[in-house]
């Protein structure tokens, strides 16, 4: 275990921990759009920065991706880190004027208008604040990286290679459950699923209970990989939570059962 002090109060952390694990162990709540505790820290779109001000010299980091270490003196409150999060935010709302997510956020740092010029992202990622999340969530957990950065500075956007249709999607659609801004379309419409952003039509299979299309037929090797709850994976999630909670319900009997019988 890891002892370190969050804005003077003692905190405890697993070893190989970051700075924000330590943060919230704190009780502090600091915004955050990059990060996912199931991705790797990638540290984009800065709104944790923090004051490391033991070991000196005190310096401004990111907490998403700063290990954590014994002895260290963390402060939240700084006017450094305070400065340094509502200029990020400024940054993303002329990135993102019209994201009801990023409003929020400026709201609560108490950023009214941002001072830099408005230059929002165009097309289909209106919404995109390039915080990675679907680039690496389809990297990292899928293993598809049917998507990824493309251009520079104010043309970098998220897209397919050369925004046609890629033939290494799965049609999963984790991409924009991850989203924190909502920037990714994707809609089912019948036994076919539509991520319009990414230019992908897949079909869909249905569920074997209710008849439901729910599943992208390049996902169906879950069977295969589960071969001991082949039946729950070829259920919708509706279907699924329904036979749970029949088999807890059935498994909460039986063990009343047992108990009176002894």
């Amino acid at each position: 275990m890891i002892y370190l002090t969050v804005n003077e109060r003692p905190v405890t952390v697993p070893a190989g921990a970051r700075l924000l694990q330590a943060v919230r162990a704190a009780g502090v709540v600091l915004p955050t759009l990059c990060y996912h505790e199931g991705l790797a820290p990638y540290g984009a779109c800065r709104l944790c920065m923090v004051t490391l001000t033991s070991p000196p010299p005190a310096k401004l980091v990111a907490a998403c991706v700063h290990p954590a270490a014994a002895g260290m003196i963390v402060n939240t409150e700084t006017p450094e880190a305070v400065a340094s999060r509502r200029l990020a935010v400024e940054l993303l709302l002329s990135r993102c004027p019209q994201s009801e997510v990023i409003k929020n956020l400026a709201a609560a740092m108490g950023v009214r208008e941002s001072r830099f010029p408005v230059t929002p992202a165009q097309g289909e990622m209106d919404l995109c604040v390039l915080c990675g999340l679907c680039v690496r969530v389809c990297q990292e957990a899928i293993g598809a990286s049917a998507i990824g950065f493309v251009g520079r500075g104010g043309n970098r956007k998220v897209s397919t290679p050369f925004e046609l249709h890629s033939e290494a999607c799965l049609g999963c659609g984790a991409c924009a459950e991850i989203c924190p801004t909502g920037a990714i379309r994707v809609e089912d419409k019948g036994p076919v699923r539509i991520l319009h952003t990414w230019h992908t039509q897949v079909e869909l299979l249905p569920c074997p209970r209710c008849g439901r299309f729910f599943a992208p037929q390049a996902m169906a090797f879950l069977p295969e990989q589960f071969p001991e709850s082949e039946s729950f994976w070829r259920l919708c999630p509706t279907c699924r939570q329904q036979q749970t909670a029949r088999q807890w319900v059935q498994q909460h009997k039986l063990t009343r059962t047992g108990s009176r019988s002894d």
